[in-house]
């Protein structure tokens, strides 16, 4: 053999895709989803045999709601990736659909002051969460398409911004700021990444900043929500009460917490104690070490995701890998910041250990994503 047949056979056989799983990424999911079932028990015990004289009440909805998550993800992970990367058409249209719905229709559930949930029988829905993934899957699909133009502001950069526009407009209409903020933050993440022109970034942040910044000082009562997290404690029984909550349990925790289930502000003290401020729970009772533990694997689970993201040689496949990592990112990145008292408190959910169905099927189809992409993965 010569040495050019040995190189163009090294050089074959390095583009040969592998038929490994990966396995370390699969054994955090489940390992951080544990943890989640475990806190939601310890979070709600308590007041589900208060309110529905069944302490199990909200842990057996959790593990329905973990088994049609595994089961999805496993879907994602096997079925051919075509299926669900290819139609990001029909994926918009079912966001922008499912966010209509929470507004015009009487399947929109009224919560808080927002409509930002679809009852659909004994099951709520959160369409934000289909919207995420949408809009991942279309600017994946769009930036590896438009990589010659994307230079260009009209061809290479307004038709995402329309597209992210349209659905922080339904998402504003609810009203979920914390939901458009969210949509922003993927659109100008991976237009980054993209290679869209760095001015139009800059120029599009300011006006949304500008944007977002009216619709606070507009209202007084919105303004006094938004800065309440600055110092909480002037204002501890009303507009602070939540974050004031939230710092006490976490700073009552210390280095190793209260212990398992012996946490006080779930006692009707921390409002939403088992969905945005599971965190503030985790602090409590397991401490320091026990928050250190929770963010240590979901560091290791992102970072296997990224990973997989640059072992792909399909640029819509990065963009989707590199997506997906981020949906996960954003939101636990989010959610500490209002767990600790860095941005104003919005409902974002914890990936993986906050109770709720949507947050936690949509966190486990983007594994199942990453999984799916990890089996076709290339190179050594």
């Amino acid at each position: 053999m010569t040495g050019t047949t040995r190189n163009a056979a090294a050089h074959e056989a390095m583009i040969v895709p592998r038929a490994g799983m990966d396995f370390w990424l699969l054994i955090l999911t489940l390992l951080i989803a544990g943890m989640g079932l475990i806190m939601v028990l310890s979070a709600t015990g308590i007041m589900a045999e208060r309110f529905w004289a069944d302490k199990y009440f909200f842990f057996k909805k959790h593990v329905l709601f973990l088994a049609a998550g595994l089961g999805v993800m496993t879907l994602a992970a096997f079925l051919p990736r075509s299926w669900y990367v290819r139609p990001v058409y029909v994926w918009l249209l079912a966001a922008v659909g499912l966010l209509a719905l929470t507004i015009f229709s009487p399947l929109g559930v009224q919560a808080g002051g927002a409509r930002r949930w679809l009852s659909l029988g004994p099951v709520n829905v959160q369409p934000l969460e289909v919207a995420k993934v949408a809009l991942v899957l279309y600017l994946a699909s769009f930036f590896s398409r438009k990589q010659e133009l994307i230079k260009s502001f009209h061809v290479g950069f307004l038709p995402p911004l329309c597209i992210t526009g349209l659905l922080c407009v339904l998402l504003l209409a609810q009203p979920d700021f914390g939901g458009a903020a969210s949509l922003l933050l993927l659109l100008f993440c991976i237009s980054l990444v993209g290679g869209t022109r760095i001015v139009y970034l800059a120029t599009t942040s300011f006006l949304a900043l500008m944007a977002g910044a009216y619709l606070v000082l507009s209202s007084p009562y919105r303004f006094r929500r938004w800065f309440a997290f600055l110092d909480p404690f002037q204002d501890a029984q009303d507009m602070g009460y939540q974050l004031v909550q939230s710092l006490y349990a976490l700073g009552s925790g210390g280095w190793l917490g209260a212990g398992l289930g012996s946490g006080k502000q779930k006692l009707f003290f921390l409002p939403a104690a088992h969905t945005d401020f599971i965190l503030a729970v985790v602090g409590e009772e397991l401490g320091f070490l026990g928050l250190s533990l929770v963010f240590a694997v979901l560091g290791l689970l992102l970072w296997r995701g990224v990973r997989i993201a640059l072992q792909q040689q399909d640029l819509q496949e990065r963009f989707v890998g590199f997506g997906m990592v981020l949906i996960l990112a954003l939101g636990a990145i989010l959610n500490m910041a209002v767990v600790l008292g860095t941005v104003p408190p919005k409902g974002v959910p914890m990936p993986f250990l906050s109770y709720g169905g949507s947050s936690l099927i949509m966190s486990l189809f983007c594994i199942g994503v990453l999984l799916n992409l990890s089996r076709g993965r290339v190179g050594p």
